[in-house]
């Protein structure tokens, strides 16, 4: 089933870049300065409140959950996991890098190879560490955003000035520019105006934003979270009844309130609970359809989420950007939202072709091969050497 909710998160993943993709990193937070209709605004909302942000972290939950299924694996096969893994979240982070200074500047995957090789420390926990570690650090991201921004704070006030003045002058660059100027713009801009120092602490805040989901992912795999799904039915809507509407509530809260105290709490919490939810709504209705055809398109696109995440990268850039059809920033919300689900369901229809004829996806294949030091991406049973008895004089 893993793979399934995998092939699931990266339809809620598409549609959250899509806004990325079309408006900017930042753009997508100041749509006012692309002029959309109330109608789009609307659907922004909708947008913010049930898929930005509540689906990266079901993302990042499968990844902790891949990873002690990884290391059960290997144990399994008399190896130990530390440095495959290791290897493993290298190359990822490896990946993650060119990806983000070639294609993209919202790519996840350097982030998760560095989050990876941190998670490695709590690889041995046991269940009950891991579920006090993930608690532990949701409360303090709760915390976080316990008291909003102070828009009359002077720095405050440059640091906006700076972004809507960077996001302005990409309107036209990332709609006409070239590929080199745009990957030049990428490399270059500082949007924030933030100094070195002060880049350097948001990234070291960063990790602890999404270290609850990972640690999740990993307790849910050491306690078999989805083993025997259709015995587990009950257990997976009594958490859904509850997950569900509370990360609503939160999130409510932030759209509703932003200026109010607890509204950052609202979009920083709500987005895990609300992530929560909808992997206990989707193992709910795996647990009663899994035979469905929709299930084994989800299944599909899991398994190749790597080349399937990267290749949405290349289809959208080309799209958007100037060197494509230049549609950044004009298409709008909902022809965003439909095109990505074009994109999602061409995706599913290759992917199925792909599985019946491949083993794995290409880029799949050249991260097994290299976290196995193997060609055909196995790992190999690490064969004991047999002690020879000692003859008695």
């Amino acid at each position: 089933m893993i793979d399934c909710l995998r092939g699931f998160s990266l339809l809620g993943i598409l549609l959250a870049n899509m806004l990325i993709f079309q408006y900017g990193m930042h753009g997508k937070d100041m749509l006012q300065l692309f002029h959309v209709t109330t109608v789009e605004s609307t659907a922004h909302q909708f947008v913010q409140l049930f898929v930005e942000g509540s689906f990266m972290p079901i993302f990042t939950f499968v990844f902790g959950f891949g990873m002690i299924k990884m290391k059960e694996s290997l144990n399994a096969k008399k190896r130990k996991a530390g440095l495959p893994l290791l290897r493993r979240f290298a190359l990822l982070g490896g990946i993650g890098f060119l990806h983000s200074t070639f294609l993209w500047e919202g790519d996840i995957l350097l982030y998760y190879g560095m989050i990876g090789i941190l998670l490695l420390i709590f690889m041995n926990r046991q269940p009950k560490t891991l579920i006090i570690w993930s608690c532990v650090l949701l409360t303090l991201v709760g915390l976080l955003g316990l008291f909003p921004e102070n828009k009359e704070d002077k720095s405050a006030k440059e640091t906006k000035q700076h972004i809507e003045a960077y996001v302005k002058s990409t309107v036209t660059l990332y709609a006409e520019g070239s590929y080199t100027e745009i990957k030049h713009d990428r490399a270059t801009a500082d949007p924030m105006g933030k100094s070195p120092t002060e880049m350097l602490v948001l990234t070291m805040i960063a990790p602890m934003l999404h270290m609850p989901l990972f640690l999740l992912g990993m307790y849910a795999a050491k306690r078999r979270w989805f083993a025997d799904p259709a015995q587990k039915s009950a257990i997976y809507r009594k958490y859904m009844l509850i997950f569900l509407p509370l990360g609503l509530l939160f999130k409510s809260y932030n759209l509703l309130y932003p200026a109010q105290i607890g509204a950052g709490t609202g979009l920083l919490v709500g987005g895990s609970l609300l992530s929560i939810g909808y992997m206990m709504a989707f193992a709910l209705t795996y647990s009663k359809f899994s035979s469905s055809r929709l299930f084994e398109y989800f299944e599909a696109v899991g398994k190749l989420s790597l080349t399937n995440y990267l290749m949405q990268t290349v289809i959208c850039t080309t799209i958007f950007y100037g060197y494509g059809l230049g549609w950044f920033g004009k298409i709008g919300i909902i022809l965003g939202c439909v095109l990505a689900f074009l994109i999602y369901a061409l995706q599913m229809s290759i992917s199925i072709w792909y599985n019946s004829r491949f083993k794995s996806g290409p880029m799949e294949r050249i991260l097994r091969m290299w976290t196995y030091f193997s060609f055909d991406g196995k790992a190999k049973r690490n064969k004991r050497k047999k002690t020879t008895p000692a003859i008695e004089m």
